[in-house]
């Protein structure tokens, strides 16, 4: 489905209000989103905006004998994000994961999406460890991201791919989805929630294990030194599905204004084996679940603004959240490593250059 131009695939996304797919109104609403557009009514400014060549682009509705471009009202693009399809949209639009190197599960609440009595919306999202958002859904209210788990990935084709995801995910079930029916990696995030297994990975000879990497890096703020140590586990009786390996990593964190040094040990579980995995990538694999928070949730949240959204009803807070997604996406594929940069690049012609980087013609 990837193989297709964006413009194509979302014409394949059913129209709640006809029996046909939409035409334009998604079109304009990523265009607008990839200008900096946060909000229905900045969507519908930039559509009003749009001129001719510009509406002739995005195939849009041509009326009357002059062949005049009519660009989607607000109404229009309020009533389409909001009805949509959110699992089709997220499936049309994101990256295909097949034959990463690994695939980091995550999830955020869309803090200003709450509205009385009703929570905010939660979305689980996967992104690979290059930074390409795959997907995401929303968590049903009464639920948590445990339930939603096999139902986010289910439809990728994982053979190969190491899955890495917070305590929340560390579930026989899932484990055994992921070896069994994806023949996929995992490496898995342990802390009390599973208090058994939590206490025998303490209990392990960490002092003598030889297999170790340092790291160490400056930014944010902050120096952080990391010491990764992998131990194999096969017939120490630790009793989790395929478990293979064991993970410590040991974070020093300095805060270079203040002088605060704080210290954080964490520990993970992995099928990868000693000749799959060293201790080298382990670290790396772990970074790149925190990544997600930085590369994606951190972004839509700075550079969108997407907690502050008043963006409530319908399916409106997490179809506006995978455009982001896609935004991201197509910024960081056109070279923009700072996503805020990147749509203040795009700001400074709304109308042409959010078409160009998308490849319409």
């Amino acid at each position: 489905m990837t193989e297709l131009p964006l413009v194509e695939r979302l014409r394949l996304l059913p129209d709640p209000r006809r029996r046909r797919g939409v035409r334009h109104p998604f079109v304009a609403v990523l265009l607008a989103v990839v200008a900096g557009a946060r909000s229905y009514a900045a969507i519908g400014q930039w559509a009003a905006s749009a001129p001719q060549h510009a509406l002739a682009r995005l195939g849009a509705r041509a009326m009357g004998a002059m062949g005049v471009r009519v660009a989607p009202s607000s109404a229009t693009i309020r009533r389409v994000v909001g009805l949509a399809c959110p699992g089709g949209l997220a499936d049309l639009t994101g990256a295909d994961p097949t034959g990463a190197d690994s695939l980091a599960v995550d999830g955020k609440a869309a803090r200003g999406s709450r509205h009385g009595t009703s929570p905010a919306a939660h979305l689980l999202a996967a992104m690979t460890g290059d930074g390409r958002t795959v997907t995401q859904l929303r968590v049903p209210g009464k639920t948590n991201e445990i339930t939603c788990f096999t139902a986010l990935l289910e439809p990728y084709d994982l053979a190969g791919v190491t899955v890495t995801a917070d305590f929340l995910h560390t579930q026989r079930g899932h484990v055994r989805f992921l070896v069994k029916e994806k023949k996929a990696h995992y490496l898995l995030v342990v802390k009390a929630n599973r208090p058994e297994l939590h206490h025998r990975l303490r209990k392990l000879p960490w002092k003598d294990v030889t297999a170790r990497r340092y790291d160490r890096e400056i930014g944010h703020g902050r120096r952080e030194t990391r010491a990764t140590r992998a131990l194999t586990v096969t017939g120490l009786g630790l009793d989790f599905p395929h478990a293979a390996q064991a993970v410590r990593i040991l974070r020093h964190r300095t805060d270079l204004a203040t002088g605060a040094v704080s210290r954080q040990t964490v520990y993970a579980i992995t099928n990868l084996t000693s000749q799959q995995a060293s201790p080298e990538r382990l670290g790396r694999l772990t970074r790149s679940q925190w990544t997600i928070e930085n590369r994606l949730h951190f972004v839509r949240d700075t550079a969108f603004a997407e907690d502050a959204s008043k963006v409530r009803t319908g399916h409106g807070p997490d179809n506006m959240a995978t455009l982001r997604n896609l935004a991201i996406n197509t910024l960081r594929a056109a070279g923009h490593r700072n996503i805020a940069a990147g749509l203040r690049h795009t700001s400074c012609e709304p109308l042409t250059r959010p078409l160009d980087l998308l490849g319409i013609a």
